[in-house]
């Protein structure tokens, strides 16, 4: 059944580079679950690189990032030890080996045709609800900035209960919710940082 934006996030206990996990114990903290393709790719190995230059920034917002693949534990450690090896880079976070494909399949991140996992982002919030998720093709890397604006932008809304503005990023101002009664309009339009009277940008 496939996952959507909303519902809670499918359990799963896992192996990973850094022993057992079972996702129901992350309750409480946001969890960035992100999938590659395949180990010793190109493309792949970039984006690890990449989440490991940017995981200081990560844990600083409390986001636990988890890898994924269905490559075997020994085939993601050896990559990660390669990673380290030829370009000094170590990865902090874990990776799930999900050779019998089951978190994949649970999270819609299989090409049942390849046998392999796509590349597919999904960002899930404390109650363990599905905030954001997002796919990409095997031949486009993923920005990992844009991805920590929408975490940030995210954690924004958990806070503040304001939506965002196209664009946004950390500082600007946030959007308040549209005004459902004829009275209530009136009302809006009249507050400071009205545009109109159902856009109201607020500090």
């Amino acid at each position: 059944m496939p996952v959507y934006l909303g519902q809670k996030a499918p359990d799963f206990t896992v192996n990973t580079t850094q022993g057992p996990l079972t996702f129901s114990d992350l309750k409480g903290q946001w969890v960035l679950l992100f999938s590659h393709p395949a180990d010793f790719t190109p493309v792949c190995t970039t984006e690890f690189m990449a989440f490991a230059e940017k995981y200081d920034e990560f844990q600083k917002l409390g986001v636990k990032l988890i890898g994924l693949s269905v490559d075997s534990i020994y085939s993601h450690i050896q990559w990660l030890r390669d990673i380290k090896e030829k370009f000094g880079v170590e990865i902090p976070f874990p990776v799930i080996a999900d050779i019998d494909k089951e978190v994949a399949r649970a999270y819609n991140l299989i090409d049942e045709k390849a046998g392999t996992t796509v590349r597919g982002v999904f960002i899930i919030d404390p109650n363990q609800i599905v905030r954001w998720m997002i796919y990409y093709p095997a031949e486009i890397g993923r920005n990992i900035n844009e991805i920590l604006r929408v975490v940030k932008a995210l954690k924004f809304n958990w806070e503040r209960k304001l939506a965002t503005p196209a664009n946004w990023e950390p500082g600007q101002k946030g959007v308040a919710s549209a005004p459902s009664t004829f009275q209530d309009s009136l009302k809006n339009e009249k507050e400071p940082g009205a545009r109109t009277w159902y856009l109201r940008l607020v500090d």
